[in-house]
């Protein structure tokens, strides 16, 4: 595939917006701060394709870019930022559910969480959502090149606990910045168009 090759399709604030055509939908999610505009960027080596913010609760819609002409990268709203409204969460949560009830919504989770901490209590809803589904699930756990050596594997432990993981759900040590865990997030991408 292609990664150079991609464009953006839509921005879905309702369920009539979601694309359903057949294609495989690997479907990006993460709290508003863990750098999920990042981690797509650099698996498409792109510098500014997904917005980058200058604050964390900037996307507020799925939006959806067609990869090769094959595949579709969905990026889906950043989750647990203070400073949205409830009347923004309660819109959120409602798009999310209907979104997760379709399973042709989505051919595979891409889960990126702040490897440097442990999950959220919203992180470890986003991953029930997804486990829910029973569509396959990889995490990203980025920012890992802030974390030593010596406690990274006890970070993808608590990571996979906290989040009540099966062993075959891959939790990938990622750097959007350095490029780390690029070839093993989209070796687990490819499996899926």
């Amino acid at each position: 595939m292609n990664l150079q090759n991609v464009s953006f399709v839509r921005s879905a604030g309702r369920p009539s917006d979601f694309i359903r055509d057949g294609r495989p939908a690997i479907v990006f999610s993460g709290k508003s701060n863990v750098g999920k505009s990042s981690v797509i960027n650099r698996l498409l080596n792109r510098k500014n394709f997904a917005r980058v913010g200058s604050q964390p609760g900037k996307t507020v819609h799925i939006n959806y870019f067609l990869v090769d002409g094959s595949a579709y990268f969905v990026d889906l709203p950043g989750y647990g930022y203070a400073k949205v409204s409830k009347a923004e969460r309660d819109r959120w949560g409602a798009l999310m559910e209907r979104f997760f009830a379709d399973p042709d919504n989505l051919s595979l989770g891409v889960m990126i969480v702040d490897g440097r901490h442990k999950p959220t209590a919203d992180d470890v809803t986003m991953a029930g959502w997804f486990l829910g589904t029973g569509c396959p699930l990889a995490v990203a756990a980025n920012k890992t090149d802030k974390v030593k050596k010596s406690e990274l594997a006890g970070n993808l432990a608590l990571i996979r606990a906290t989040l009540s993981l099966p062993e075959t759900v891959p939790v990938i040590p990622f750097s959007a910045e350095k490029g780390t865990g690029r070839e093993a997030l989209l070796a687990e991408l490819e499996k899926y168009w």
